[in-house]
């Protein structure tokens, strides 16, 4: 007996993707237009702040089919009391990081333009890098956030011990099928290749290689393949 591939139409995706942005609490289904081609999916209309932008991309990411998201929703502020100023979103921005214990406020400098944020600097971990990320996307004036903050590990291991310990924990993950993922080393540079099913998937097998002591960066050349 031979089973047919789960072939999903565009007009399934678009309406699940619908689904899914209906479940998202932070986004208003209203306000987000969707359209899907060969499993592109496009995202238009206008939202009051960046997280709204950010959950909408998300969501459409988290839905079965989804190779790809082109996310071209606008950000437009409430006029009620005004947007603030690129200077009170880098006071702010500045101020949440330094309140933030997971994030080395003294090694994360803030530029702001037109209500884009600019992240620099060097920290040691990327979970402290993605923490200052998260940290100001929710601020109210930001329409877009641009992590440019370098990863450099004090720690230094074995290169055969850090493909191992990446492995490792591909093979724990509940959400990461780890026979599709190659894990290859360049140096400092960690290389995913191979095929997962989804972009929640993609991203937890681009975590777990960050997670490994000593990875300067992560080429993540997974591919979407449902």
């Amino acid at each position: 007996m031979t089973t047919t591939p789960d072939v999903r139409t565009d007009e399934q995706v678009q309406q699940d993707v619908l689904a899914e942005l209906r479940w998202d609490a932070r986004v208003q289904p209203n306000e987000v237009a969707v359209a899907a081609q060969d499993g592109i999916v496009t995202l238009a209309g206008w939202v009051d702040n960046y997280v709204k932008r950010w959950a909408a991309e998300r969501a459409a990411q988290r839905v079965r089919g989804v190779v790809a998201v082109a996310n071209e929703i606008q950000i437009r502020p409430p006029a009620a009391g005004g947007e603030p100023t690129d200077t009170e979103v880098a006071s702010a921005a500045a101020q949440v990081l330094e309140w933030n214990a997971l994030v080395p406020a003294d090694q994360v400098e803030v530029t702001v333009s037109a209500g884009r944020v600019m992240l620099r600097g060097e920290v040691e971990w990327e979970y402290e890098r993605r923490e200052a990320e998260r940290a100001v996307r929710g601020l109210a004036g930001v329409r877009g956030v641009t992590n440019a903050v370098a990863v450099r590990p004090r720690q230094r291991v074995e290169p055969e011990a850090v493909e191992r310990r990446i492995e490792q924990a591909l093979l724990r993950s509940a959400e990461t099928d780890a026979e599709r993922i190659m894990v290859e080393r360049d140096g400092d540079t960690v290389i995913l290749r191979g095929a997962v099913r989804s972009w929640p998937e993609r991203r937890d097998a681009e975590r777990a290689a960050w997670s490994a002591p000593g990875v300067r960066s992560v080429e993540n050349d997974i591919r979407i393949s449902p």
